[in-house]
């Protein structure tokens, strides 16, 4: 019996590994793709200050699951600024990848009021932010 229940525990561990794994930037960072809607979780590697040069963003670089980092830019004029963010927390997203060499950036991650976009989000201590 434990024997069953301990392979049930690591299946799941592993299912829910894969869910938050993030194979579509994975590949579009391999294959050089942007315009790629993506959406998966990473670990805060690092928090920049805000780019306030034309529409303001607020930047941090996660580190994926596959050790790929990206930069996420979120548009906090569109979108309330994560609040008390900091290395080593967890952050879930929604949004789209653009390549670059030093792993790319993800943006989009809030609600496009013009309705031209699909909508992004970011996720942070159980709050989302769109």
């Amino acid at each position: 019996m434990k024997k069953i229940l301990f392979a049930i525990f690591t299946s799941l561990c592993l299912i829910s590994t894969f869910a938050y794994a993030n194979p579509q930037i994975d590949n579009a960072y391999q294959n050089k793709q942007s315009n790629v809607q993506v959406q998966g979780s990473g670990k805060v590697l690092k928090v920049l200050s805000d780019d306030n040069n034309g529409s303001r963003h607020q930047r941090f670089i996660l580190k994926l699951p596959s050790n790929l980092t990206v930069l996420v830019a979120h548009n906090i004029d569109l979108s309330n600024k994560i609040k008390d963010l900091k290395a080593g927390d967890n952050v879930e997203f929604y949004g789209e990848y653009e390549w670059n060499n030093k792993g790319g950036v993800l943006h989009w991650t809030h609600k496009d009021p013009r309705g031209k976009h699909k909508d992004g989000w970011l996720k942070h201590n159980g709050i989302v932010y769109k």
